[in-house]
């Protein structure tokens, strides 16, 4: 490959990232559902006709923007996980590490919602299957805690497949933090606050999945403030 050729690719990957940054940011100000293909070529101060080289409509480009997403994602999943030795407390770490991705990455995680609940998906669809792909590294990032808790006995074996509860999990923080984004005043209303909800789940999850002796072992954890 000539070094003129390498040139290119740089630049073509350089623009790439820019009109994704540029998506990112107008998501952020009126929302995946208001954001638009004009909105992004002049974010990106781009014309629509180059912007359309990049991605050929609106549904590419927001599966560029998961890809994005669930990458890292996957890396703060790994992250988290590392802090920890207690497979139990690497799964809640996980979980609070999707908590904080929301919070942080507000568009992202939107993105990341309306795809998984719209997209219709499709055979030979290029875009879709690195979406899936995306998705499941970062679900294995999660179904390695939940060995590691079977195998050092913090997670009851006969709570279910890893994957199942992988999904199950990822299920309930992803309404959770939907539900107290979108139903903020209804929760206030109830005298329940986004914070009280959301470990309210962890709790639950910590309850049907800890064994006794992980119930324990994860006690003493947080009193030390350790993993």
């Amino acid at each position: 490959m000539s070094e003129l050729t390498d040139r290119r690719l740089e630049e073509k990957e350089r623009r790439r990232l820019e009109i994704l940054d540029a998506a990112e940011t107008v998501a952020g100000v009126v929302g995946v559902e208001a954001l638009t293909m004009d909105l992004v070529a002049r974010k990106a101060r781009l014309s629509r006709a180059l912007l359309y080289v990049y991605f050929h409509d609106k549904s590419a480009l927001l599966l560029a923007l998961c890809v994005r997403a669930l990458a890292a994602l996957q890396a703060r999943f790994e992250g988290a996980a590392a802090d920890h030795t207690l497979g139990m407390a690497q799964v809640e770490a996980c979980g609070r590490a999707y908590v904080a991705f929301a919070e942080e990455f507000p568009a992202r995680f939107e993105a990341l919602a309306h795809v998984e609940a719209q997209h219709p998906g499709g055979d030979q669809d290029p875009a879709y299957e690195e979406f899936l792909a995306a998705g499941d590294r970062t679900h294995g990032a999660i179904c390695a805690a939940i060995e590691r808790g079977m195998q050092d006995g913090s997670i009851r074996p006969e709570a279910g497949p890893p994957s199942l509860i992988g999904l199950t999990l990822w299920g309930l923080m992803h309404g959770l933090i939907q539900l107290s984004i979108t139903k903020s005043a209804s929760l206030g209303r109830e005298g329940v606050g986004r914070t009280q909800l959301i470990d309210q789940g962890f709790r639950l999850a910590l309850d049907a999945l800890a064994t006794p002796q992980g119930r324990a072992a994860f006690k003493r954890r947080a009193d030390r403030g350790t993993g």
